[in-house]
C-alpha cells in the first residue's frame, strides 16, 4: 500500500516536533544570554555554538547515514544489518569524541584565529568551550543512537529522547543564569548535562527495542561482518559525500559568523537571532526530511518503485506549503519574537533591517532541505555533494562581491544565494534518482 498524506504527516509531525526542539534549545540559550548585561555574552555563545557546529555538524552523518542504513534495513526485515548500521558508526563516534577532547586546547585555538571576535567575546567563547568539549563522545554517540531508533521509525521514542534531552537542558540553562548567576558558563554546563543523561536514556531504548531483542535471541550474530571490507566501503563512500557536504555548510556558517563580527559586536548578536530563528524554520523542514528519508530507505529496502515515486510527491507538496506559511508566519509576528530573545534596544533596532531575509529563506531553502532527506534514504548522495560544492561557489562570488557593496544586506544576500543553491542544483538530479 502506498503511503498517504496522512501515513507521511504521521511519521514527519512527531519527527518535526523532535526536531524542532534542536534549534529551539539554542534559542532558549541565546534568550536566556541576550536578557544579560552585556552583547559579549551573547556574542560569546554564538562564537561557541559555532565552533561546535563546526565540530559536530561535519560528523553529522553519523545521524543521517545511521537513519538511512537502517530504514533500508528494516525493509529488507533484516535484524543483522540493522544492529550492523548501529555498531558501525558508534564505533566512529566513540574514537571521533575522544579525538575532540584529545585536541581541545589546538581546536578552540584555530577556532578562535579564523573567527576572530573582540577579545571580550572570545573570552566568554573560551568558557563556553572549555566546558562543553568533555560532552564531545556523547552528542556524537547520541547522534548515532537517535538516528537508529529514526531508521527503524521509532518517532514516539525518537520524540522522547529529543525533548527531554533539550527540555532539561532548557531548565538547568535557565536555573543556572537566572539563579545560579553562572551567566555563559551555566549555559555551557547544563547543556552537558543534558547530553549525559541523553546517551543514558538512549541506550535504554535501544536495548529495550523488538530488533535488539530479537537479534539477541537469534542464533546468527555476524560480528565479523559488521566491519568488513566491502560493508565498510559502502558506508564510507557514503559518509564522504555527506562530509563534504556538512563542510561546505559550515564554510559558509563560519564565513557569515566572521563576517558579522567584523561589523560589531552589537551586529553579531544581530544576526545571533536571526540565524537562531533560521535554524527553527530549517528544522521545520528537517521533520519532513527525516520522513522522506525514512520511506525511501523503506522502499529501496524493499525494491518498492511505486513508493519511492509517492514519497517524492509527498515531499513536493509539504514542502512548497511549508516554504509559503513558514514565511508568511514570520512576516507577520517578527516583531513579538526578535523580543524574546533580547530586551536590548541596539540589537533590536539592529535585527530590523534584515526580517526580510527571513522571510525569503523557506521558500528558498525548502526544497534542498526536504530532498537531501529524499536522496540520503536512498543513500545516494553524491547529488548532494554536488549540490552543494556548487552553492558554495555561488556563495562565495556573491560573499566577494556583495559584502564591500551593501554590508551586512550583501551578507544576508550571499546566504540566501547560498540557500536557493542548494535547492536548485539537488532537485535537477531528481530524474536520475527516479531511474534507479
Amino acid at each position: 500500500m502506498l503511503p498517504t498524506h496522512r501515513a507521511y504527516l504521521a511519521l514527519a509531525i512527531p519527527l518535526i516536533l523532535s526536531t524542532i526542539t534542536t534549534p529551539l534549545l539554542g534559542a532558549v540559550d541565546t534568550a536566556v544570554i541576550g536578557h544579560l548585561s552585556h552583547a559579549s555574552f551573547l556574542g560569546g555563545v554564538a562564537v561557541g555554538t559555532l565552533i561546535f557546529n563546526t565540530l559536530y555538524w561535519l560528523f553529522g552523518f553519523l545521524r543521517v547515514s545511521t537513519s538511512a542504513f537502517t530504514a533500508q534495513a528494516a525493509g529488507a526485515q533484516n535484524n543483522d544489518h540493522s544492529i550492523a548500521a548501529l555498531m558501525r558508526p558508534l564505533a566512529i563516534a566513540l574514537l571521533v569524541g575522544g579525538l575532540f577532547i584529545i585536541l581541545q586546547k589546538p581546536i578552540l585555538l584555530a577556532s578562535l584565529q579564523l573567527i576572530h571576535p573582540a577579545q571580550d567575546v572570545a573570552a566568554q567563547a573560551a568558557i563556553y568551550f572549555n566546558i562543553r568539549i568533555w560532552g564531545a563522545p556523547l552528542t556524537l554517540v547520541n547522534y548515532v543512537l537517535l538516528g537508529w531508533l529514526m531508521g527503524l521509525s521509532r518517532v514516539k521514542a525518537t520524540l522522547f529522547l529529543q525533548i527531554t534531552m533539550n527540555v532539561i537542558n532548557m531548565v538547568l540553562a535557565i536555573a543556572f543564569t537566572q539563579i545560579m548567576q553562572w551567566d555563559v558558563a551555566g549555559v555551557a554546563g547544563a547543556t552537558l548535562i543534558a547530553e549525559f543523561l541523553a546517551c543514558v536514556l538512549g541506550s535504554i531504548l535501544v536495548l529495550r527495542s523488538s530488533v535488539w531483542r530479537e537479534w539477541r535471541q537469534s542464533g546468527k550474530k555476524d560480528w565479523q561482518g559488521w566491519f568488513g571490507a566491502s560493508e565498510l566501503k559502502s558506508v564510507m563512500a557514503t559518509n564522504l559525500d555527506l562530509m563534504i557536504r556538512t563542510a561546505c555548510l559550515l564554510t559558509m556558517f563560519n564565513l557569515f559568523t566572521s563576517h558579522s563580527a567584523s561589523f560589531g559586536t552589537d551586529q553579531l548578536a544581530a544576526n545571533a537571532i536571526l540565524l537562531q530563528i533560521h535554524y527553527i524554520m530549517a528544522y521545520l523542514f528537517d521533520g519532513f526530511a527525516n520522513a522522506s528519508s525514512i520511506m525511501t530507505g523503506q522502499a529501496r529496502g524493499a525494491g518498492d518503485r511505486k513508493m519511492l515515486q509517492r514519497v517524492i510527491h509527498l515531499s513536493w507538496f509539504w514542502t512548497l506549503l511549508t516554504g509559503v506559511v513558514s514565511g508568511g508566519l514570520y512576516l507577520a509576528l517578527k516583531e513579538p519574537l526578535i523580543r524574546l530573545f533580547t530586551d536590548n534596544a541596539t540589537v533590536i533596532s539592529l535585527t530590523g533591517p534584515y526580517n526580510g531575509w527571513l522571510v525569503v529563506f523557506p521558500l528558498a531553502a525548502g526544497l534542498g532541505l526536504v530532498f537531501y532527506g529524499v536522496f540520503t534514504g536512498m543513500t545516494v548522495t553524491y547529488p548532494i555533494r554536488n549540490s552543494m560544492l556548487i552553492s558554495l561557489v555561488f556563495f562565495l562570488a556573491a560573499l566577494f562581491w556583495c559584502v564591500p557593496h551593501y554590508g551586512n544586506h550583501g551578507l544576508w544576500l550571499s546566504f540566501i544565494v547560498f540557500a536557493l543553491g542548494r535547492s536548485l542544483f539537488l532537485v535537477i538530479y531528481l530524474p536520475r534518482l527516479k531511474r534507479i
